[in-house]
């Protein structure tokens, strides 16, 4: 049950149907698996799509990032590629949207400037306030009505990121969708704070 139990944490089915060896017995010995060859080809046909389900989730999940240039940020969203690679069960899951929520909080806090941003409410947020601090930052540098989706956006990436964290039953979906929604939220940022201009 413990393989089952891993597979289904990846969104993995088990292909085997035989519940335990008894069944597995009763099976090769009705006459449908005479030999030992029909016996290994059975089993072949029966684990080779999953040995290419398990090769495929070895490979890096989300691509490669361009640097920003802001050195915590290209550490932390290396460090969620990683995680998600190695991410086997609920907790490992979990720990994925931890990173993203540490992320997410390493962005706001370079290009949040207190001074220049200030808040909406007037309360200045506190340093790990990552969705407050974006809100003022976006607020600021895109004035009027076309920050709306902007904003929207940064919240709903950390709040995702919060909620997998808090999820017992996250699985790898949960953490790689976590993981692209904070990719591209950097990514967005760093389109607004000019860190991918072309250098001139």
């Amino acid at each position: 049950m413990r393989i089952r139990d891993a597979l289904s944490a990846m969104d993995i089915e088990d292909p085997n149907p035989h519940a335990d060896l008894w069944v597995w017995y009763g099976k090769w010995s009705d006459g449908s698996l005479p030999t030992y060859q029909s016996r290994r080809r059975y089993i072949t046909d029966l684990y080779e799509p999953l040995l290419d389900a398990l090769h495929s989730t070895s490979r890096t999940v989300i691509k490669p990032q361009e640097p920003t240039g802001w050195m915590r940020v290209d550490r932390s969203m290396e460090k969620i590629g990683n995680a998600l690679e190695r991410a086997r069960d609920e907790e490992d899951f979990q720990s994925v949207g931890l990173l993203c929520r540490e992320a997410v909080i390493s962005l706001a806090q370079a290009v949040y400037d207190p001074e220049k941003h200030g808040a909406l409410d007037g309360v200045p947020p506190s340093p790990t306030d990552a969705k407050r601090m974006l809100e003022s930052y976006i607020a600021q540098e895109l004035q009027g009505s076309a920050y709306d989706y902007q904003r929207k956006f940064a919240k709903a990436v950390f709040d995702l990121a919060v909620n997998l964290q808090h999820r017992r039953t996250a699985k790898f979906r949960d953490a790689a969708l976590c993981a692209e929604a904070t990719r591209s939220m950097i990514n967005t940022i760093a389109l607004l704070s000019g860190q991918r201009d072309p250098e001139r």
